[in-house]
C-alpha cells in the first residue's frame, strides 16, 4: 500500500511503516509503505432470522493476522444496505464504549461487545422495515475492512386487492394499504420465498422496490398463457404515480397458520 502524506511528522498507529523522503531530500513529500498486520472482519454467511417486535443480534467479529496484543482504538460503523449493496442509511457509529445510533435505530441499536474484538450489533423491538442487509465496518487508522449480515424477518406475504376492484393502487397507495393491514410492501426475496412455499396469484402487484410482479406456480390462460414456465412474472419498474396495480404485503409475528388456496381456473 503506497500513501502520500504532506506532514513532516512520522505516521504511526501501531502498525509498521517505512518512511521514504522524496528525491530532493527536503521532506516536502513523504511516501509511506504499509507492512503491518492485516485486519479481518467476519460475519455469518447464513441469514439471521428474527420477527416483528423481537430483539436480534447481528454477529460481527474482527481480528488481526498476525495477531496484535496491544489494545487498539477502533471505530465501528454499521449501515443498512439496499439489495444492490449500496448504502440505504447509517445505523450506528461507535468508538470504544461511546456510540451514536441514527434515524429509526435511535434508542433501539447498540453494540453487543460481549468479548474482545466483538463488533456485533443488537437491535431491539425489531420492525418490519429492519429486514435487509447490514454492513459491519471496522476502521483502525488506515485499515478499513467490512462484511455483510443478512437479517430476514420471518412472516407471510399476502396479496391485497382493494374492495372496489382490481388494479386501483399506485405505488404510494399500495404502501398505505399495506400499512393499514399492519404490514409493509414485500421485497422480491420475500415474494420469491412465498412463491416457493405455494403462493400462486395471477394479479400483478407492487413490491417495495417499485417493481411489479406476480407469482405463478401453475401456468394457465388467465395468467399469461399455458406456454410460460412457473416463476415470478416481472413487469419491471413502473411509474409510481401513474400506473396502478394490486399490492403484495409482508407482515411478521402473526399467530396461527397460513394456507394458500388452490384456484387453477381463477385468480
Amino acid at each position: 500500500l503506497r500513501l502520500a502524506s504532506g506532514s513532516h511528522h512520522p505516521f504511526y498507529n501501531g502498525f509498521y511503516y517505512n518512511h521514504i523522503m522524496n528525491d530532493k531530500g527536503n521532506g516536502q513529500e513523504k511516501v509511506v509503505y504499509f507492512n503491518g498486520a492485516k485486519l479481518v472482519v467476519e460475519t455469518p454467511k447464513d441469514p439471521v432470522y428474527s420477527s416483528n417486535g423481537a430483539n436480534v443480534t447481528l454477529p460481527c467479529h474482527y481480528h488481526y493476522e498476525p495477531d496484535l496484543e496491544a489494545k487498539r482504538k477502533i471505530r465501528i460503523k454499521w449501515s443498512k444496505l439496499r439489495d444492490d449493496y449500496t448504502k440505504e442509511q447509517d445505523v450506528l457509529v461507535a468508538i470504544g464504549k461511546t456510540y451514536m445510533a441514527f434515524g429509526d435505530f435511535r434508542g433501539r441499536a447498540h453494540l453487543h461487545q460481549a468479548g474482545r474484538r466483538d463488533a456485533s450489533l443488537v437491535v431491539s423491538d425489531v420492525r418490519l422495515q429492519d429486514n435487509g442487509k447490514y454492513r459491519c465496518e471496522v476502521i483502525d487508522g488506515l485499515e478499513d475492512e467490512s462484511d455483510v449480515v443478512d437479517l430476514r424477518l420471518q412472516g407471510i406475504v399476502f396479496p391485497y386487492q382493494p374492495p372496489h376492484g382490481q388494479y386501483r393502487l399506485n405505488f404510494h397507495e399500495a404502501e398505505r394499504v399495506c400499512q393499514e393491514q399492519g404490514a409493509i410492501l414485500a421485497t422480491f426475496n420475500q415474494l420469491f420465498q412465498a412463491w416457493s412455499e405455494g403462493l400462486d396469484w395471477c394479479n400483478a402487484g407492487w413490491l417495495a422496490d417499485g417493481t411489479v410482479q406476480s407469482p405463478i406456480r401453475l401456468p394457465r390462460k388467465p395468467c399469461g398463457g399455458l406456454h410460460l414456465a412457473p416463476g415470478i412474472r416481472s413487469y419491471g419498474p413502473r411509474h409510481r404515480h401513474l400506473h396502478r396495480f394490486d399490492a403484495f404485503c409482508f407482515s411478521s409475528g402473526l399467530r396461527g397458520e397460513v394456507f394458500y388456496l388452490d384456484h387453477p381456473d381463477g385468480m
